[in-house]
């Protein structure tokens, strides 16, 4: 089967499934994935707690409807999963629609569509309707309502593929797999990273690369629990978060503005003469904030094909698959895995001198007489670069990246970096 094919495939198989934060659906999707590529899922218990939060019990819903007195159902949670409020607690009543109405919920934006709402972290319940479907109920005297829901403990799973390079540091690459009956969010960001993991499970790379999927926040604060030691290797990524609609690119960059992929994306897309909206990192958005957050700052950013809030069909029933098809998602995904083959000719640098500034006598680098060198900002000398050279190299900036901050000609900058590296002052991540 062909990747245009694939695609096709996955989005058929896998939209009709009602992904939460805990439910059957996500290990039928995980299991799904699982046939495409070597997944580990891994998780953590409901009630563990997670830095400041707490993982939820599993949310299992067998039947919600509205009904007439005669029980004709006028909406019904089997004709699509974003008629109830996500997490919603049971109940089985006959009420006015005045005292029902607090519990409906309308699209605002696009009122001939169903809205998608949850309520993960608050007993609640509620329906979400389309406005011809809300003035349907409001001519109704009285309405039977019925979710029939339960909570129990279960464990928030995650999956994760870890493809080795030559290079133990990883880019991350992380989706979320809870919202159903969408498309482009986010069910094109589980197949275009099942996708780019198939592509590179078997090439020889120079970094490792990590691919995740879990539900968003909540399973981004999970895996960080979980892989708290491993994730220091991550030097950057990307969310991939909705990547297949019918709009143009968005780019939101990682919270450091000069880490090199920020600057590799915009440079890709001005090469390529494709039109690109960017945004600076702000607080709003997906696992990028979770990712980015006090005690790990990863940076993480996102191409998206359609943005999320950008697009009127965000958070409807016609986020579907008239919206997203596999061609859009197939031209993110070769956007990526061109992005990604520039990553892997990106060179990184280390000074091996972790504290202070290293004695370069020690290495033959420096003058034994003293006091003579006086700085001279317009004729920079062979150990001012020396010294610029060692200074920029971090373990973050990329060897282009340096290059780009010195006046100085290629042939003498490679010289010089040849030199480190032989001194065994500098060494390759």
């Amino acid at each position: 089967m062909n990747t245009l094919n694939k695609i096709d495939f996955l989005l058929k198989k896998l939209f009709n499934l009602n992904r939460s934060l805990i439910s059957k659906d996500n290990i039928k999707t995980l299991n799904y994935i699982k046939k495409e590529i070597p997944i580990n899922i891994i998780g953590l218990k409901s009630g563990t707690k997670v830095f400041d939060w707490k993982v939820p019990k599993e949310w299992i819903i067998d039947e919600a409807y509205i009904a007439d007195i005669h029980n004709k159902k006028i909406i019904d949670f089997k004709n699509n999963f974003l008629h109830v409020l996500g997490y919603s607690r049971k109940i089985n009543k006959v009420l006015t629609f005045d005292k029902l109405k607090k519990n409906i919920y309308l699209s605002k934006k696009l009122p001939s569509s169903i809205p998608y709402r949850t309520s993960y972290y608050k007993k609640n319940w509620g329906f979400c309707v389309n406005l011809n479907q809300y003035k349907d109920l409001k001519k109704r005297k009285k309405l039977k309502v019925r979710i029939k829901s339960r909570f129990e403990n279960g464990k928030m799973l995650i999956g994760e593929l870890l493809v080795k390079g030559k290079s133990k540091k990883e880019i991350l690459i992380s989706t979320y797999i809870c919202h159903p009956n969408m498309a482009n969010d986010n069910l094109s960001g589980i197949i275009l990273n099942t996708l780019l993991a198939k592509k590179l499970f078997k090439k020889n790379l120079n970094w490792s690369y990590r691919f995740v999927f879990h539900p968003e926040t909540i399973g981004a604060l999970v895996h960080l629990k979980l892989r708290s030691k491993q994730l220091k290797n991550v030097i950057g990524g990307f969310v991939l978060s909705c990547v297949g609609g019918k709009g143009q690119y968005f780019y939101k960059k990682s919270f450091d503005e000069n880490h090199f992929i920020n600057k590799l994306v915009i440079n890709y897309f001005k090469t390529k003469n494709i039109k690109l909206n960017v945004s600076n990192f702000d607080i709003h958005g997906s696992d990028e904030r979770q990712y980015s957050s006090q005690g790990f700052k990863i940076n993480l950013s996102t191409i998206s094909k359609s943005k999320y809030y950008e697009y009127k069909e965000y958070h409807t029933s016609k986020d579907d698959l008239n919206f997203v098809n596999k061609e859009n998602i197939y031209k993110t995904y070769k956007l990526y895995l061109d992005i990604i083959n520039l990553i892997e000719k990106q060179e990184i640098y280390e000074n091996t001198v972790k504290f202070g500034e290293p004695k370069l006598s020690n290495y033959n680098l420096y003058p034994s007489i003293g006091g003579s060198i006086l700085p001279n900002k317009k004729n920079i000398n062979y150990l001012d670069y020396i010294l610029w050279i060692l200074f920029y190299s971090d373990g973050k900036r990329t060897k282009e990246q340096i290059f780009q901050e010195l006046n100085l000609k290629r042939k003498i900058y490679n010289k010089i970096l040849d030199l480190l590296i032989k001194k065994k002052l500098l060494k390759k991540i």
